[in-house]
């Protein structure tokens, strides 16, 4: 139940098309077959991750309602919080503007057993700083020229996995969704002082991806387009793909025995806090 609640509320909504061709819907349950088999793989990696030291840092980035937050949930709702470590940074202080740029992301990056999740990164820089004015053009071109060194030599070359992923929803979904939002008190507080911005400035964010791309899709941390004008589908091959990245196995595992009650010490310990202030049970 509380699988399905949580794709819920942002999920019935038409399917959108793809290259002008209406996509067939996919239905919920097989959408949450398929999201099960995913997730329990999701666990498999996860102990040999913990089991072999394994560092992994997983990118999401793309335009304003392109679906973030849903893949991240799918990727991380079944999964240990301190293995899948999720990174949702605000906009730097003062003080971490007068740091150098990446110094704030070093700081979450994964120690062995873990896979940090930024949902934003340093790519904020090739995006919405560039198009809404935050950085000047100098730090923007100095960025898209440093950050392969970066890459390279601070984290893939010190035996980190890097794994990017740019999700790209179309101009008329991205219209959509914003209207949703709108009309719904459920959805509003995902608007953003940023989102209405971003929505008029279409075509710059648009060129700022293509320069990002050009800069930054190198063979040693490429970056994985994804189509996610469909959420469920997108979630999907997110979760698929990520898992063809890594070359997992199962670790064993001795056979879980559940222990039996040791009644040493026992006592009524419900009627010792039968009359304690319990909540009203209204469902």
């Amino acid at each position: 139940m509380a699988q399905s609640i949580a794709h819920t509320a942002a999920d019935d909504t038409p399917e959108s098309s793809v290259d002008g061709e209406e996509t067939p819907k996919l239905k919920r349950k097989e959408y949450e077959k398929e999201l099960r088999k995913l997730q329990t793989e999701l666990c498999s990696l996860q102990d040999w991750v913990k089991a072999t030291g394994e560092r992994i840092i997983v990118i999401f980035e793309g335009r304003d309602a392109v679906g973030k937050g849903g893949t991240i949930r799918a990727l991380t709702e079944r999964v240990s919080s301190r293995t899948f470590r999720l990174v949702a940074l605000p906009a730097p202080s003062d003080r971490e503007k007068s740091q150098i740029y990446m110094q704030r992301y070093l700081a979450h990056f994964p120690a062995a057993g873990e896979i940090v999740i930024f949902d934003r990164s340093w790519y904020n820089r090739a995006g919405v700083e560039h198009v809404m004015g935050f950085c000047t053009k100098d730090q923007h071109k100095r960025f898209l020229e440093m950050c392969p060194a970066f890459e390279k030599n601070i984290i893939v070359d010190n035996g980190i996995r890097l794994i990017k992923f740019w999700l790209e929803v179309s101009n008329k979904e991205q219209k959509r969704r914003f209207e949703a939002r709108i009309d719904d008190r459920l959805r509003q507080w995902k608007l953003s002082n940023m989102d209405l911005p971003s929505r008029e400035r279409w075509y710059d964010y648009s060129r700022a991806r293509d320069k990002m791309l050009e800069a930054t899709d190198t063979d040693f941390a490429p970056w994985y387009i994804v189509r996610s004008d469909d959420k469920k589908r997108a979630r999907l091959n997110v979760l698929s793909h990520f898992l063809s990245l890594i070359p997992y196995e199962q670790p064993e595992h001795d056979k879980i025995k559940l222990p039996t009650r040791d009644k040493k010490g026992a006592y009524d310990d419900e009627a010792t806090i039968k009359d304690r202030r319990w909540i009203k049970e209204k469902f």
